[in-house]
């Protein structure tokens, strides 16, 4: 009865270029510490083998360092790892993956497929049907062959491949590498393992995304988990069980400001925000200048607290109230010229954006002027 771990996309070596340094570094540590995560949980759960079904790697530029610290990072399981190549580190004639053997930092215990075939296990009496991509896209099926290579008598038969089943997902896949979404049937296999989809995901009963191991985009598709499998019988229906692993949680939130109670509600969201958490925040609407500046003052605390923030409010409205006039001392004068002039700046698009932040600003350089 075997049982493994499907896992995939990795993407070690993600650079986060949305992000800035401190907060890039962070996030690209995780994914080493969620690799790691991973060979915990293989221990732990004592199975036969973890398979990783491509794209390990972001790129085939990373470094050395990168090379040696993810090998280093499967340590905590010492049975079999199978790791595939998938678009990201195509098993090229020179690649990311000919570099780690001749830096001699793979370990005996993992085994990387470069080429298409089968690998035994024999312990369990399994056989993976292997589909390296030995090109970043391939406009043929490369698990075609699985329906023809033949396995020894009563041994599970067992998928490992990365790319797109075309028609069943709901979102655009990383590659445009075709794969049936009939080839467990046809092939005769108890499970397909696949990457490439970042979340996991069901095609159908035997054919499974494991989806990304830590999340690394704003995207709702379930990503930051391993699946668990166990193969019962030939034949039977495999039992698949969805793992949480991931360390950070990326939400992306689109905020509409219409009443003052609008600006409590984002207040207390925010407050509920840690140090796992990823956000891309836009704020949108009007309000006037007490709630705006609430807003901005709510979000740089957030900033403090959580792991990584991206903040659009290109589109919030800021509408000067008579009372915050009367706290700024601009009801007239040079000063109240300056807050009508850059009011009426908003209603200009292209000038909207500048003319809000200047008058957070004057409200904070005027806050800040006056004596304790």
């Amino acid at each position: 009865m075997p049982r493994f771990l499907h896992t995939a996309d990795w993407q070690i070596g993600t650079q986060f270029g949305q992000f800035d340094a401190e907060e890039a570094a962070h996030l690209a540590e995780a994914r080493f510490e969620t690799v790691r995560r991973i060979a915990g949980e293989a221990t732990t759960r004592r199975v036969d083998a973890v398979l990783v079904a491509g794209d390990v790697f972001d790129q085939q530029t990373v470094s050395d360092t990168v090379i040696r610290r993810l090998f280093g990072a499967l340590a905590g399981f010492a049975g079999p790892w199978i790791m595939l190549p998938g678009n990201h580190d195509a098993a090229l004639v020179e690649s990311v993956w000919t570099r780690a053997q001749r830096l001699n930092c793979i370990p005996p215990n993992v085994r990387v497929v470069l080429t298409p075939g089968v690998v035994l296990l024999e312990e369990v009496q399994c056989a993976l049907l292997c589909a390296p991509l030995t090109q970043r896209i391939t406009y043929d099926d490369t698990t075609a062959s699985f329906d023809q290579t033949d396995t020894p008598p009563g041994y599970f038969r067992v998928g490992l491949a990365h790319g797109s089943v075309s028609g069943i997902l709901q979102e655009g896949i990383d590659s445009t590498n075709p794969i049936a979404a009939t080839r467990a049937e046809t092939a005769r296999l108890d499970y397909l393992a696949l990457g490439d989809w970042h979340g996991h995901f069901a095609v159908n009963d035997r054919t499974w995304y494991a989806g990304t191991h830590e999340q690394d985009r704003f995207r709702a598709n379930d990503p930051g988990f391993l699946l668990d499998v166990t193969l019962a019988g030939r034949g039977a229906t495999p039992s698949v069980e969805a793992v949480p692993v991931g360390k950070y949680r990326w939400l992306r939130w689109e905020e509409q400001i219409v009443v003052p109670s609008d600006v409590d509600a984002l207040k207390a969201r925010l407050q509920a925000l840690g140090p796992a958490d990823v956000l891309k925040l836009s704020v949108r609407g009007s309000t006037d200048l007490a709630s705006a500046q609430a807003v901005r003052l709510a979000v740089d605390e957030t900033r403090a607290r959580v792991r990584a923030l991206r903040v659009e409010m290109t589109e919030l409205q800021v509408q000067p109230t008579a009372d915050d006039l009367a706290a700024l001392g601009a009801q007239s004068g040079y000063l109240g010229k300056v807050v009508a002039r850059l009011r009426d700046l908003q209603a200009d698009p292209q000038q909207a954006t500048l003319a809000a932040e200047a008058l957070l600003l004057l409200a904070q350089f005027q806050r800040e002027a006056r004596p304790a």
